[in-house]
């Protein structure tokens, strides 16, 4: 579904990324992981056309996207999450992600369209979606979810989550990736997630993209790459037992 070859962006004089390649399979959930500074959060920023990368393809479906713009991509069928979620606060839940499956789809939707949607998707992820609830009423866990929504109503084929478990408590981060594999198998969304909670991380995703200092270090199945040396010594610090 996603192939990027050779992805390298530069900031000036220091490279974010260098020369980065991997492959996304349809339906598939890949985990994209690295110490801070690595590069994750810049290569979803490239993917998705809201930084320009330095060279390097990206192709979506056989289409090269890189240079399009953040607009057009979203309306091919790639939809992002940011790791600050930052909703429209004088909009109400449901209105939030109208918004978002009126103006982020590929076809157009009209208002009483993109309300309807934007209603079955809070459902999925279990928000109140009467249209009055406020998003003063949030907290973390519910400012994710609300995240998540507004990516999902702009009917995506593959989706970039960004750290959907950052300042959840444990509960909360075993409903959000459960939440994550529903909206696999439910909706048929294929998905790249960078997370920095390996333990709950690797008992979900298929397989592995680990980044390094802007290089890709390691890829492969979820036990592979917990028991590789180079991660364990750039990054997890320990293996990773998974059961």
């Amino acid at each position: 579904m996603l192939a990027v070859k050779g992805l390298t962006k530069h900031f000036g004089g220091f490279a974010a990324l260098t020369a980065v390649s991997f492959e996304v399979n349809d339906g598939e959930i890949l985990g994209l992981i690295g110490p801070n500074g690595s590069g994750k959060t810049t290569a979803f920023n490239c993917i998705s056309g809201a930084l320009p990368c330095t060279a390097g393809s990206i192709r979506f479906r056989g289409e090269e996207i890189a240079g399009l713009t953040p607009d057009a991509i979203c309306h091919r069928g790639i939809a992002r999450t940011f790791q600050i979620p930052r909703p429209f606060r004088k909009l109400s839940i449901l209105e939030n992600v109208a918004v978002a499956a009126h103006f982020g789809a590929a076809r157009r939707a009209d208002a009483a369209e993109a309300r309807r949607r934007a209603r079955e998707i809070l459902v999925t992820v279990g928000l109140p979606a009467d249209g009055l609830a406020s998003t003063a009423l949030l907290g973390a866990a519910g400012l994710k979810k609300l995240e998540l929504a507004r990516a999902l109503a702009t009917g995506p084929r593959l989706l970039l989550a960004d750290e959907s478990l950052g300042g959840l408590d444990p509960t909360e981060m075993t409903t959000a990736a459960e939440l994550l594999r529903r909206i696999r198998g439910e909706l048929g969304v294929t998905i790249v997630w960078v997370e920095h909670i390996m333990a709950t991380l690797m008992r979900v995703v298929d397989r592995v993209v680990v980044l390094d200092h802007g290089e890709k270090i390691a890829e492969g199945t979820p036990l592979d790459v917990a028991e590789d040396p180079r991660v364990v010594e750039a990054y997890l610090g320990e293996r990773i037992v998974l059961t």
